[in-house]
């Protein structure tokens, strides 16, 4: 860190007297981690960052080698809205997670998004991405009673969210956040805060800020937040759609105004990657056995790949093009959910996109029919495959992955996957109630 960049947290920590600095980063499976420092150690924080146990960090280091460093980014320094500021303010900073005798360590998500950045960087690529996270508010975390009966955009005379979420969306631009909309999803007691565009860096950071800003909101107003893909049956599970696009400099590398569709060749190889790669990184976009019961047909959530200009039953859409919004032309991912860790399923979206680039996929016409009414005939015919159908599957598929590999690095994968085995097999040895309804009365 430079001296300069120092001194300006120095001063923005004395101008606005914080007392305690919390040092966040996240272990592989996105759960954010953090231990405070007071106002008296920043300085040495700063140069030399701070020295933790990795040990206890899922998917982090073995007993024996387990002392890790935590070097605080500076260009992410700011002060949380929901503490107290007239005396004593809290502020954060994001760490990039460091081995003692210097240079990055391999297991930190951050740093494999930034490996990835790199090789974009170096193809003249800076990433962008815009998600939308849907979420839902409960009346606590014991259970599943909704606050309202809403629908897509309702605004009910008795919906206590429409606050939460105004008061999140203001904690979230104190915090320098910047948010395009927020409005009440299909699901009763369904969300959405939709963050806007920036590098997929920054964005990585700030959907983790986001995650636990719209928690906070919630307890302080006495009622639950939740990020679980699918916490109620019948309804539509939670998504995060991400919006995403290659800028060379200040040209959006998406826009052709020749082309149909307004896509570039190097947009329609991304597109390309990102379909065929889809079921590889599943794993890392949906990484619970939750999340996939919200990708089954007819819940809004893609299962199929393919690609469509309007129609949202497609894995990728892109938006319709408006004249004169060049800069805007994207290609939205619709797989994710908001449980994912999105360092990890940035980097990976990126990379099969990279992969498509690099090795001219040829993208298959647009679907704009509903592939949930197609006959498994019909989309064999048209070439559409199907993503992985739960944990398991998705495993495996995983685990066949050059490109995860690549992406995620030999000890992220290997870690990755090992996890994901032991809650594979967690679930599958767990007798559900849905077992006891059905079985014990007639078996």
């Amino acid at each position: 860190m430079s001296e300069k960049d120092a001194k300006y947290v120095l001063q923005m920590a004395k101008e606005n007297n914080v007392r305690f600095i919390r040092l966040w980063f996240t272990d592989i499976l996105g759960i954010l981690k953090s231990f405070a420092i007071t106002i008296d150690e920043l300085e040495s924080a700063l140069m030399e960052g701070m020295g933790f146990d990795g040990s206890s960090i899922e998917g982090y280091a073995r007993i024996d080698e387990s002392d890790m460093i935590a070097m605080p980014d500076p260009d992410t320094f700011c002060i949380l809205p929901w503490r107290p500021r007239e005396r004593n303010a809290v502020a954060r900073m994001f760490c990039d997670v460091m081995q003692p005798g210097g240079g990055p360590y391999e297991k930190d998500p951050r740093y494999v998004l930034k490996k990835v950045l790199k090789k974009a960087s170096d193809m003249g690529y800076t990433f962008y991405v815009g998600p939308e996270l849907e979420y839902f508010y409960f009346k606590d975390s014991d259970g599943t009673e909704i606050l309202d009966k809403g629908g897509y955009f309702d605004l009910t005379p008795l919906d206590v969210a429409s606050d939460l979420r105004r008061d999140t969306v203001i904690a979230l631009e104190e915090m320098g956040i910047g948010i395009e909309y927020s409005h009440h999803e299909v699901a009763p007691s369904q969300h959405e805060i939709d963050l806007r565009y920036t590098d997929a860096l920054t964005m990585a950071d700030n959907a983790m800020t986001f995650r636990l800003v719209v928690k906070e909101i919630a307890l302080l107003n006495g009622v639950y937040a939740t990020f679980m893909p699918k916490p109620l049956e019948g309804e539509n599970g939670s998504g995060m759609h991400t919006h995403q696009s290659l800028f060379k400099g200040e040209r959006n590398a998406f826009f052709d105004p020749d082309d149909e569709h307004h896509l570039s060749d190097i947009a329609r190889k991304y597109i390309a990657g990102l379909l065929h790669h889809a079921p590889e990184i599943t794993l890392v976009c949906n990484q619970w056995v939750n999340s996939y019961k919200r990708l089954v047909p007819g819940y809004e959530a893609p299962v199929y790949q393919s690609w469509a200009v309007r129609n949202r039953s497609d894995l990728v859409r892109v938006p319709v093009y408006k004249p004169g919004k060049e800069n805007a032309t994207r290609i939205e991912f619709r797989s994710p959910d908001p449980a994912c860790n999105p360092y990890l399923a940035f980097a990976c979206m990126l990379a099969a996109g990279l992969e498509g680039i690099e090795k001219g996929y040829e993208l298959p016409d647009p679907v704009e029919r509903n592939i949930y009414q197609m006959t498994e005939e019909e989309r064999k015919e048209l070439g559409i495959g199907q993503l992985p159908e739960d944990l398991w599957e998705a495993v495996q598929v995983a685990e066949k992955s050059e490109l995860l590999r690549k992406t995620l690095g030999d000890a992220v994968f290997e870690s990755f996957i090992e996890n994901k085995k032991v809650e594979w097999d967690n679930y599958r040895l767990h007798v559900t109630p849905w077992e006891m309804d059905k079985y014990l009365s007639v078996l």
